[in-house]
């Protein structure tokens, strides 16, 4: 997402759900892909059912219906916990839902024979769902020995089809989580990334706004009281002044439409015009460079920033007769002989051209002289290289 995002956006984005709908809506994690793989129960279930006149069929027939059940229930809690954390569910719970399965398994096992022991399968990929791998790796082994172990006391011949599925499916099952908890710590942190995008559009607009209309506002009131003046004594004076009120007042209006759009763009140049007729207005002589060919580019929009600035608090603040502006290829500073800012306690321009020069590897730097005050903003020597 871009920096620029426009302003008229920003209030209407609020932070996103905690369970992010996209993942909601996946295929594969949804809860009837568990009942899906049921089917392979399907036997040990009609294998009960043709049995329900013994003891031994109806309870086997009991269990695996309750085994079908405990397990998509499982299955659904854990997704849930997996799409809101990230995670395994905490590991009583996680401990107590593998064990109700695998006593289910084992009454399955017990009373409905060799068909019954595809329910291992079910019980170890469910283990590498819920539980840690320090946890469900032995679990796993476990399950695996005891199928072939009774498989051969019994003579059967699925255990062999039974331990490779165990092992097949729990690696699938790992996999599964391991992709849904990474592609969750991603959406997290674009959503993240998001916020931050939209707050430092925020600080952006905050700058800029307090940048164009204090210099602005500044030279507005300067040519108020101006006018004020020299109503009684020369009223065409008073006309060219009302008439710069007039077109400040449009410039500002323009400057905060395209701060709005994101477009705006400062020329140091214009800056330096802006300077004089806005120190000349103030009765502050200026002493300005004569050219700017000695800036690069990439510095060009920073010292225009650092000129608008400056020159605004020395109309407001310093109380000064004369203004210097010097420029190099890697320095600005603007110059005066008044009495200073008048208070330690930084404003909201200086710590906004402290944040746009840190962007270029610049340094603002703040001297009081005698008399005077002076800002300067360098940038440092490694970042030339």
């Amino acid at each position: 997402m871009s920096v620029a995002t426009p302003v008229s956006t920003l209030d209407a984005m609020e932070p996103a759900p905690e369970l992010p709908t996209a993942w909601g809506r996946r295929p594969f994690s949804r809860p009837w892909i568990a009942g899906a793989w049921l089917v392979f129960l399907l036997p040990a279930l009609a294998d009960g059912f043709h049995r329900l006149h013994e003891l031994s069929g109806l309870a086997g027939f009991l269990a695996t219906l309750a085994f079908m059940a405990c397990y998509v229930a499982v299955f659904v809690f854990a997704r849930h916990h997996l799409l809101t954390t990230g995670g395994q569910p905490p590991l009583p719970h996680a401990a107590a839902a593998v064990g109700v399965l695998l006593a289910l398994a084992a009454v399955m096992v017990g009373t409905l024979g060799e068909n019954a022991t595809a329910a291992a399968v079910f019980v170890g990929t469910t283990g590498v769902l819920l539980l840690p791998l320090y946890a469900a790796i032995p679990l796993d082994v476990v399950i695996v020995a005891a199928v072939v172990v009774v498989g051969l006391e019994r003579h059967w011949s699925a255990q062999g089809g039974v331990a490779l599925g165990t092992f097949l499916g729990s690696l699938a099952v790992f996999g599964m989580r391991t992709v849904v908890a990474r592609n969750l710590q991603l959406d997290v942190a674009h959503r993240e990334n998001t916020r931050l995008a939209v707050d430092n559009e925020r600080n952006r607009f905050a700058r800029d706004l307090h940048d164009i209309l204090g210099h602005s506002l500044t030279v507005i009131t300067v040519k108020a009281e101006l006018a004020q003046r020299l109503l009684d004594v020369d009223v065409e004076r008073t006309r060219a002044e009302l008439a710069d009120l007039e077109r400040l007042s449009r410039d500002a209006l323009a400057d905060i439409r395209r701060a709005v759009e994101g477009y705006r763009e400062l020329t140091l140049p214009g800056e330096l015009a802006r300077a004089r007729a806005a120190l000349t207005s103030a009765e502050i002589t200026p002493r300005l460079p004569g050219s700017t060919d000695t800036v690069p580019s990439e510095l060009r929009e920073l010292f225009a920033w650092v000129v608008r600035e400056g020159v605004t608090n020395v109309i407001r603040h310093s109380g000064a007769r004369r203004c210097d502006i010097v420029l190099t290829e890697d320095c600005v500073e603007i110059r005066d002989d008044g009495r200073g800012p008048g208070s330690d306690r930084e404003g909201s321009g200086l710590t906004g051209l402290r944040e746009r020069a840190a962007v270029v590897g610049a340094v603002v730097t703040t001297r009081s002289l005698s008399p005077g005050f002076s800002l300067q903003v360098t940038r440092a020597a490694e970042a030339t290289r």
